[in-house]
């Protein structure tokens, strides 16, 4: 016996198991078959799994299983799940396909509806800006006609000084 918990297989010897026991093995098996075939007792599943390893199924069952739904496991198919997270693959067909893109819009996420309508709002406040409707482009405008009359009045001054010097020359 060797210390600790765990065991090393690794330097044992192997067995084989010899085909006259795996004869004996098969013939077992198939004398149980008999029996539950001619009472009855094997289960839809068993004769499916039999059926697919032997070969000996027509093609006739074959077709009718892929048309069946696959069959639950354990007890999944007596209990009915009522899981609102659990989702069923749908399957969909080529010809929806193309028309379900065309219906419906892309759902978009809160960010990028809000990012759009910043940019439809500045948009909007860029336009009205231009066409001097908002308070702040009528401010601009008020300050520019100042600097127009400012610019205008002093040029005027200007005028008059080189006219004034123009003509004290002259008097000299």
């Amino acid at each position: 016996m060797p210390r600790g918990k765990y065991t090393n297989h690794k330097g044992r010897n192997r067995k084989f198991t010899s085909p006259e026991e795996l004869e004996e093995q098969r013939k077992q098996e198939e004398l149980k078959k008999k029996w539950r075939k001619e009472h009855g007792d094997e289960s839809s599943s068993e004769e499916e799994s039999d059926g697919n390893k032997s070969g000996s199924g027509s093609s006739d069952e074959s077709d009718s299983d892929d048309d069946t739904p696959a069959k639950a496991k354990g007890v999944s198919g007596l209990i009915e799940v009522e899981n609102p997270n659990r989702v069923v693959k749908k399957n969909k067909k080529l010809s929806n396909l193309d028309n379900l893109g065309e219906g419906e819009k892309p759902q978009l996420s809160r960010r990028e509806r809000e990012e759009i309508e910043r940019q439809r709002a500045a948009a909007a406040y860029q336009k009205a800006h231009a066409e001097g409707k908002t308070e702040q482009a009528r401010a601009d405008l008020a300050r520019l006609a100042i600097i127009r009359q400012q610019r205008e009045e002093a040029a005027k001054r200007r005028e008059a000084e080189k006219k004034a010097k123009d003509e004290t020359p002259k008097k000299r």
